[in-house]
């Protein structure tokens, strides 16, 4: 395929982890001297980031729950597609998936990016349709791309037969510099956060996300340090019941930009989560030095290679939280061997070079597809 390559980036989320990262590929690839589309709503921060990035945006009308609605968004984003007329599609995370897949079947060079499976956030009768959805959509794949060798585990474990490759999620360790003791403080004031043993949590008020665990085990937590306080960073759909379920002093934040600060006023930041991925948050986190206790959920194992806590156990999420808040160096310890890891394994510019790779990989051996 001779020029610059021409890519189109479809993602219903525009926030979090999964914008983050079709924002950060989005800015790559424009530097690359690459034509770069992204289709998404127009809320959040994804549009405008794409722009910034000198990418252009094209605005896709999607909701983020499935149903009835879903096949409209298929048919919305095949005459994108058509418009767009790109060499390869880059579906992000499961509406997009669903989306893309049904309405290119396979006309384009089309790469699925599932960021945590779509099977994993259903039950009930729901669950084996989203499987069998999952097996039979991979035929309209060039490739499924995984960012862990867990989550590609998890796939194969359904049944699910593809074209596999793994890029692991990355973090800009200069953007996200290791937190000194002294900006510990300086951040807890920025923040309005009191100077005594904190747990932050950042992440979509959602489910997957496991913030009511945390809120289960908070109570273990503050009988053993009595002192301790609790932030919940993001906002969402749980909002609500959250609150509800919350001691009167856990503080929610609200959806931020200072991010960083958040995880830099933290001694311990808790990842609950019930699925994922590899989460960019952890990452995040791992890059400013934190302490950090995560369930063991895909991804997780293989970003810190530490101390995992089970999924739906708030016991053992608050013991773990307790005896890191309870003993500082050994939390200072973990931040710092965090720090090391995600610098030396988990690079963004070797995030955004595979990827390019791929794309280059997958150009050179398709050619152009009518619509």
């Amino acid at each position: 395929m001779s020029g610059p390559l021409s890519i189109l980036h479809v993602s219903q989320p525009t926030d979090g982890g999964v914008g983050r990262y079709v924002a950060d590929l989005a800015t790559d690839q424009v530097g690359r001297g690459w034509r770069v589309l992204v289709a998404s709503p127009t809320y959040g921060d994804l549009a405008a980031e794409t722009m910034d990035a000198g990418a252009g945006h094209l605005p896709w009308t999607a909701g983020r729950a499935p149903g009835p609605g879903s096949l409209l968004d298929a048919t919305r984003l095949s005459r994108i597609v058509r418009e767009a007329r790109p060499d390869l599609v880059h579906l992000h995370s499961s509406k997009a998936g669903f989306a893309g897949r049904l309405a290119l079947r396979g006309r384009l060079p089309t790469i699925f990016q599932p960021h945590a499976w779509s099977f994993e956030a259903v039950s009930g009768l729901v669950r084996p349709a989203a499987v069998a959805w999952e097996r039979s959509a991979t035929r309209w794949a060039t490739v499924l791309l995984c960012v862990s060798e867990a989550e590609r585990r998890r796939g194969e474990e359904h049944g699910i037969h593809a074209n596999w490759r793994v890029i692991p999620n990355g973090v800009d360790s200069e953007l996200w510099r290791a937190a000194t003791t002294q900006e510990r403080a300086e951040a807890r004031t920025r923040v309005g956060l009191d100077d005594r043993p904190t747990v932050v949590c950042i992440g979509r008020l959602t489910p997957q996300k496991g913030q009511d665990l945390l809120l289960t085990a908070w109570p273990a937590v503050a009988t053993e340090i009595p002192d301790a306080q609790l932030a919940l960073v993001g906002d969402g759909p749980d909002l609500k019941k959250l609150r509800a379920q919350a001691d009167r002093a856990v503080v929610f934040a609200g959806q931020r930009d200072d991010v960083a600060d958040w995880l830099a006023a933290a001694d311990v930041v808790a990842f609950p989560s019930r699925w994922e991925g590899m989460s960019i948050g952890l990452l995040e986190a791992m890059a400013r030095g934190c302490s950090v206790v995560a369930t063991d959920v895909p991804g997780a194992a293989e970003a810190l290679d530490a101390e995992l806590v089970p999924p739906e156990d708030p016991a053992a999420l608050a013991g773990a939280i307790a005896a890191r808040l309870s003993d500082p160096d050994r939390a200072a310890a973990e931040g710092r061997a965090f720090r090391s890891r995600v610098e030396r394994s988990y690079p963004l510019q070797k995030t955004r070079d595979r990827v390019a790779e791929l794309y280059e990989e997958i150009s050179s051996s398709t050619g152009p597809s009518p619509l």
